[in-house]
């Protein structure tokens, strides 16, 4: 798994009891070994788990220091032959003070030793009383059970195969200074950070904390691995609970349940490439802390695992919480109204003109109108609606767009393209029963042609109701319905078309708009641009055509917002839709998605304005800039295995 970038990391929280260094080691080892059986390939523990973190004076005591060091001998030899990586928090003597470390293990091997940055001295804490701050260290090196190793905050640990896999540490109270320790390891290279805590749980610190390590992993744009001191810790003043965090880009992989008197661990696959990916991208994301000369342990971190455990949502465009998805909606709504209505605004035009298909995206977009309107106070009649029955049109989607129209007291315009249509395929001399691209083509210029001259007609704006994954696939006639004077869809996926006009039925008060507007939802995703069948029912399947919508949001988001190559988008993709499309199905539609990618970028490139919801977009002036010409061949061959 390491050549798509992941790494697998966990988090520990031992049971320990407090200055019973044997117990502690001997759980420590038990804990370490659990999870390379579970092929983890970095592994983290709390702060001061060796002795607990609540020794308090008792870390003066000669022999809890010394039987610490006892204790790290005999996890180094107890591990010495299996290859993971193991972070463990210790105190430990150095220059003739006591520093608050992290200790870096690998096959009996110290790699590196941590010592802690900011030590908290106030409310609950004392810690300045035992320990010293990093800014006191005098050596860079140490010798620890006759091994030199390196020692300080400018360390990091690097895969010698994988260069990006490189992971920092930093301790508990570091994460909430002013300037944590982190920030300066990854613009120095870090993509992973590993803390050691000890935070004990007041009201509401649970959620601070959470937000706190998730706007570290975002800002820093890395994976962060947290580790905090459990329930077993000393209660004479305050508790512990144990609270365990991976995070990845400011966003939770996982957390455990906290307040477990057993040792618990949590997993996860991090994934490097992401991280960098968004690095990449980002260039505020600069190293302007020049004067620390960083030192580079390199590592070989063993690639033992085949499968993810990492989840994938098969609607990345979509959240998965009822409530989130409510909010998500009314957002993107608000984002698409006052989008228009600051365009409306500044044209000083109170019309709008819109193509109405009884689909998904014209109703959309129509919504979006009526909100604009109610923003600016224009009256829906100013709203000028037109159905334009053609070949393919059924009563369903036809009885659909004029109900639509009257509910929100919109003007509707009725105009049938066929005799036009018809007319043309005899100027151009195409016989009308060949249902080829050209017979399906003319129909959608028809139908531009009719909403361009209507709005000079009006003085009005035509709104463009394709939506971003017609433009991901150019699932659009070019200067057809790809083209508009101003469009509101083009930011949202085909998927999340569906929730956010779902969202518009389920809160509208109005019964008959919302009988309308399920009915909408019910009807099959069709261009109707080809004739019924005989039962007079929608025979032109889109997806039966390019391909199922989920996959293709899919691929999209993947590929765009991450640049995941083909192969590890296949990859993910098979473990996502494991039960819903088999192996040949998910690779035949990935490649139709690459080559209609590459192939349509041309009507990308002259795309009409429109409004940016979410973090892809295909506009040619802002997200995605691309050739028109630019070749596809490496990646169909990633994906091919050539």
């Amino acid at each position: 798994m390491k050549k798509y970038g992941y790494v697998r990391v966990g988090a520990v929280v031992p049971e320990i009891e407090v200055g019973n260094v044997k117990f502690n080691t001997k759980e420590i080892i038990k804990q370490i070994k659990k999870s390379y059986n579970k092929k983890v390939q970095i592994v983290t523990f709390p702060e001061l788990c060796l002795t607990g973190y609540t020794c308090s004076d008792l870390f003066f005591q000669e022999i809890l220091l010394e039987k610490a060091l006892d204790g790290l001998n005999k996890i180094l030899n107890e591990t010495k032959d299996i290859s993971i990586i193991s972070i463990i928090g210790m105190p430990l003597s150095v220059d003739n003070k006591i520093y608050n470390t992290a200790i870096v293990i690998r096959k009996g091997k110290i790699l590196g030793v941590i010592p802690k940055t900011y030590i908290p001295n106030y409310n609950e804490f004392y810690e300045k009383r035992w320990f010293s701050t990093s800014f006191d260290v005098i050596s860079d090196e140490i010798t620890i059970l006759n091994q030199v190793v390196p020692f300080g905050t400018n360390i990091l640990f690097q895969d010698m195969e994988v260069q990006s896999i490189c992971f920092g540490v930093e301790i508990c109270e570091d994460l909430w200074s002013v300037n944590p320790p982190s920030n300066s390891h990854t613009v120095n290279g870090a993509t992973i950070i590993f803390n050691l805590s000890a935070s004990n749980e007041i009201i509401g610190k649970k959620e601070y904390r959470r937000n706190l390590v998730k706007m570290q992993s975002a800002k820093c744009i890395c994976g962060y691995v947290y580790a905090s001191s459990g329930v077993n810790e000393s209660s004479t003043d305050v508790v512990f609970s144990g609270h365990s965090i991976i995070c990845e880009n400011g966003s939770i992989l996982c957390e455990n349940d906290r307040f477990d008197f057993k040792s618990n661990t949590i997993i996860n696959d991090i994934d490097v490439q992401r991280i960098m990916n968004n690095r990449y991208k980002n260039t505020s994301f600069i190293n302007d802390n020049k004067s620390k000369n960083y030192r580079k342990v390199l590592v070989n971190i063993k690639d033992k695992n085949e499968k993810l455990i990492r989840s994938y949502t098969k609607y990345p465009f979509v959240p998965k919480n009822e409530t989130k998805r409510f909010e998500r909606c009314e957002e993107i709504f608000k984002i698409q109204a006052s989008g228009l209505a600051k365009r409306l605004k500044h044209t000083k035009i109170q019309k709008c003109v819109i193509g109405i298909s009884g689909g998904l995206d014209s109703t959309l977009a129509f919504l979006v109108i009526t909100r604009a309107f109610e923003i600016l106070g224009i009256d829906n009649k100013n709203i000028i609606a037109v159905t334009m029955p053609g070949f393919g049109t059924t009563n369903r989607t036809y009885t659909n767009s004029i109900n639509l129209i009257k509910n929100y007291g919109a003007t509707l315009k009725e105009v049938n393209i066929k005799s036009a249509c018809l007319r043309h395929f005899k100027d151009i001399n195409h016989d009308e029963n060949i249902h080829d691209i050209t017979y399906e083509n003319s129909q959608a210029r028809e139908r531009t042609q009719i909403l361009m001259d209507i709005a000079n007609k009006e003085n009005a704006l035509v709104i463009g109701t394709g939506d971003l994954s017609e433009l991901a696939l150019g699932w659009c006639t070019y200067n057809g319905d790809h083209m508009s004077m101003y469009a509101v869809n083009t930011s949202i996926p085909k998927t999340l078309v569906r929730y956010l006009v779902q969202y518009i039925a389920d809160t509208t008060k109005d019964k008959r708009s919302k009988k309308t507007i399920y009915d909408i939802l019910d009807t099959p995703i069709s261009p109707e641009l080809l004739p019924p069948d005989k039962y007079g029912k929608i025979k032109q399947k889109t997806e039966k055509s390019i391909g199922p919508y989920v996959l293709h949001d899919f691929y999209l988001y993947h590929f765009l917002r991450y640049g995941a190559p083909p192969k590890k988008i296949y990859y993910i993709a098979c473990k996502t839709f494991e039960k819903d499309f088999t192996k040949e199905e998910i690779k035949k539609w990935l490649i139709v998605f690459i080559n209609r990618f590459f192939s349509q970028q041309f009507k990308r490139s002259c795309m009409p304005d429109g409004i940016k919801v979410g973090t892809i977009s295909l506009s040619p002036r802002g997200d995605h800039r691309m050739p028109s010409d630019a070749d596809k061949e490496i990646w169909i061959n990633e994906l091919k295995g050539k």
